[in-house]
């Protein structure tokens, strides 16, 4: 499968950044290097202690490298890497739950994978993104510098090769120009080749095997089938249970209340239409929570205007600053419609009621197949799935369609929250 499109591959603008490109790899790697050694060094002072303040920021950096460098395979080589799944939780407070944290990262195959990165990219993924680059600069100097420094060089007793000519006289100098001008659009036209190499060599060291990936897939899909069962089975014994205890009984009383004023019509109208009276106060109550259960099953701004409009309403309902940016070219299909929606009405309900935060902006776009929705707020932080189950639920919710659900909410906020959903629509 080619991953680049053929407007890509023709591109000279691609080429002629190609060498600058490159020099970003190389600087890249060279912070990877470094990171791998941090790691390393606070991995072994976790026994110590220290280790449990240290590891965590290290083992950040070096996601925030390795996110880096899937950002660039994806903008420059049209190559996805894929991101892990789930998202590496937030560092809990305390020591126990430091110690916890770092135990789970030491086990986790997604962090080995980075390390792994961090490890072989310097060395291989360096060597491979450098030559355009070389090439480049190496061209850039037989034509431009190498007709001018043949002399100095010469008269100092030194050999002055460029390339397979052995410049010491005038006509060699000239010579040596053609074969740098080559050797420079050798490095240009090379150069987008060489970074889809270089992408393909991260994603290999990035992501999982194909046996690998196949076994978390079923994990994933029979946890995800059994949470879509127990979702379903929850949702209809909620609404059950809202009929039962609310339309039904009202009705039932609305019935009772009616024999009642037939039976007294004749001889007392007056308490017969006051029995009437309320029997048609207590339809308008039954119909207002019918109402109310088939906007909590499916909103009907929901299926009239679509989800931007869906959550432009939740917006208007909520005590805080909602800002909404939706950006959808088309109707997405109807159960992923339902599914975000209700996500997000769960976060802009964790939102105020504990994150002391006075506006949240709201962005939803689709990009490259994606549904990308953000959620920010000026909160306190400390927001984590794994201590609260409303994130939990939003998971779940997610899981359903392959979404996933990414938290960064440090101490003191501010809190973003990032879904994900595969949406080839």
């Amino acid at each position: 499968m080619n991953d680049i499109p053929a407007s890509e591959r023709a591109g000279w603008p691609a080429r002629l950044a190609a060498p600058g490109r490159g020099l970003l790899l190389l600087g890249l790697a060279l912070a990877e290097a470094v990171v791998a050694c941090v790691v390393a060094v606070t991995a072994t002072l976790i026994p110590l202690g220290i280790g449990l303040y240290l590891f965590p920021p290290s083992v950040g950096w070096l996601s925030g490298l390795a996110e880096r460098a899937r950002g660039y395979a994806r903008r420059w080589s049209a190559v996805t890497v894929a991101r892990p799944e789930p998202a590496r939780p937030a560092v809990p407070a305390g020591l126990p739950g430091r110690a916890r944290w770092c135990w789970r990262t030491l086990t986790d195959r997604e962090f080995w994978y980075e390390y792994r990165w961090s490890l072989i990219d310097p060395i291989v993924g360096a060597f491979v993104a450098g030559i355009p680059f070389s090439l480049v600069v190496y061209g850039v100097f037989g034509a431009l510098v190498q007709p001018f420094v043949w002399q100095p060089i010469d008269r100092a007793g030194g050999s002055n090769w460029y390339t397979f000519v052995h410049v010491n006289t005038g006509t060699r100098a000239l010579l040596a120009v053609p074969i740098a001008v080559a050797v420079t659009v050798l490095g240009l036209w090379c150069g987008p080749w060489l970074l889809r190499v270089h992408a393909r060599l991260t994603r290999t060291l990035l992501t999982l095997s194909r046996t690998e990936e196949l076994t978390r897939r079923v994990e994933q899909l029979a946890g995800t089938r059994a949470a879509a069962v127990d979702s379903s089975a929850a949702e209809l014994r909620r609404i059950e249970r809202d009929l039962h205890d609310g339309a039904q009984a009202r009705l039932v009383a609305m019935g009772m209340s009616l024999s009642n004023a037939e039976r007294l019509i004749e001889r007392d109208p007056e308490t017969a239409r006051a029995l009437v009276a309320e029997v048609r106060q207590s339809s308008s109550k039954a119909l207002q929570e019918l109402r109310d259960l088939v906007r909590g099953i499916h909103p009907p701004v929901l299926a009239d205007r679509g989800l931007p409009d869906a959550v432009r309403a939740l917006a208007l309902d909520s005590p805080l600053d909602v800002q909404v940016d939706a950006r959808l070219a088309h109707r997405l299909p109807p159960p992923l419609e339902s599914a975000v929606y209700f996500a997000l009405n769960e976060l802009l309900a964790n939102t105020a009621k504990h994150a002391g935060a006075d506006r949240v902006d709201v962005a939803i776009a689709l990009d490259e197949g994606l549904l990308r929705v953000r959620v920010r707020d000026d909160g306190c932080g400390g927001a984590d799935p794994s201590r609260g189950s409303g994130l939990r639920g939003v998971q779940r919710r997610l899981a359903a369609f392959d979404g996933t659900l990414r938290v960064h909410s440090p101490a003191g906020g501010p809190t973003v929250i990032e879904l994900e959903i595969p949406c080839g629509s």
